[in-house]
């Protein structure tokens, strides 16, 4: 009986029986989450991102070293301001990514 089965399983006389790979080895997760959903996301992290990183640029605009010297101050300024783009690049990549569905 249970030759048989697999027999039927197996159909076209091949010997072997091919299963579904499981969902883990799956390589389209873009699927998953649409593109509107992403950018949607997307937004929230990077409002986050932003409030988080010019909180923390002031704060350590404080220090004494930085504080006092008004050409360390400039540096300072113009790298933390361009800064938070480099964080924020790989998120608007992912944001970005995704298939279009068509109407």
């Amino acid at each position: 009986m249970g030759r048989v089965s697999i027999m039927l399983l197996a159909r076209d006389g091949m010997n072997h029986i091919v299963l579904p790979s499981p969902l883990h080895q799956w390589r389209t997760t873009s699927n998953l989450m649409s593109i509107r959903t992403r950018k949607l996301v997307g937004v929230f992290a990077l409002f986050a991102l932003v409030t988080i990183w010019s909180l923390l640029a002031m704060a350590i605009a404080q220090f004494p070293p930085i504080f006092d010297n008004r050409l360390i101050a400039g540096i300072y300024y113009v790298v933390a301001g361009i800064g938070w783009v480099l964080p924020a690049m790989p998120l608007i990549k992912w944001m970005s990514k995704g298939t279009v569905r068509q109407r």
